[in-house]
């Protein structure tokens, strides 16, 4: 029981405020603590060299790393990696992480692959990469192609998405593709996961999407781009690039988004080393 009077305790918290408003240091310290992120992900894909060589050893590397969720992609041996849906699912959350999503060819063999995803718990399959669209009539035929596939993966359990490169924002006949695709989708039926790394690389500010498309982006690829750099694709570790993050997952959090996923394509390094160094940087990020 403590000894202070109603009286002590009401000057002490007085006190205490009054040093948080002169101290912005002490307040961003007391305040900003619960805005950490407290579960974020890795895209497998960051690891690929050494992932497609031995899955699941280099899962057991990063499982260490503070890394809770894990997104895929699917390859020639399909989205689980040569393993069963429950093999796979158990390896992954014996060390203490979840595969929460994977990025997927939907177009082919999609009832099945949505059933064996959403056996395991998972969230989301994700349609990764559609850049062969020449016109707009093109982009909007492509949204009618999402909704039709993410009913075929509600009437199974799991959700779907559908994950940005550089090229949906760009403008095509003076319309943003990425627009096409939001607006003529079923908002009930198809979720976004913005990769902020391609969407600045295209000359975007993603704060100026999120807050366009309320509740339609829920997952977001956390990827930096090196300060100076005019390369399309040229990613390098969190927090030594040009990205303002605190910035822009402030506005995503406010938006709905879910699920923050660190992505690395080149490393100065090792990819394992980046995806430790990601790791940390996800750690500390404040927003």
């Amino acid at each position: 029981m403590s000894s202070y009077s109603r009286k002590e305790f009401l000057q002490l918290s007085t006190g205490l405020a009054g040093a948080l408003a002169l101290s912005p240091s002490l307040g961003h310290f007391y305040c900003n603590n619960s805005n950490k992120l407290k579960t974020f992900g890795l895209q497998l894909y960051t690891i690929r060299d050494i992932f497609e060589k031995d899955p699941k050893g280099a899962i057991k590397q990063i499982s260490t790393f503070g890394y809770k969720q894990l997104e895929g992609y699917e390859r020639s041996l399909g989205l689980f990696w040569g393993m069963k849906n429950t093999e796979f699912k158990k390896y992954v959350e014996d060390l203490g992480m979840e595969f929460i999503a994977s990025h997927c060819d939907t177009d082919n063999d999609l009832e099945r692959k949505a059933a064996e995803a959403a056996a395991t718990g998972m969230k989301y399959l994700i349609h990764a990469w559609d850049g062969n669209c020449k016109t707009i009539d093109d982009y909007k035929k492509l949204a009618e192609t999402f909704n039709k596939q993410a009913a075929v993966c509600k009437r199974n359990g799991i959700a779907y998405a559908f994950h940005n490169h550089y090229y949906s924002f760009q403008k095509m006949e003076d319309q943003f593709p990425q627009d096409i695709l939001m607006q003529n989708t079923d908002a009930s039926l198809v979720d976004f996961e913005i990769d902020f790394g391609w969407a600045v690389a295209a000359g975007q500010d993603p704060v100026t999407w999120l807050e366009k498309y309320p509740d339609r982006f829920r997952l977001c690829h956390i990827k930096d781009r090196t300060k100076g750099s005019t390369k399309m694709e040229d990613t390098c570790d969190l927090g030594t690039g040009s990205i303002d993050f605190p910035r822009i997952l402030k506005v995503a959090k406010k938006n709905g988004m879910q699920y923050y996923i660190a992505e690395q394509e080149h490393y100065p390094v090792s990819s394992l080393k980046s995806a430790e160094v990601d790791a940390e940087y996800m750690k500390g990020l404040k927003f």
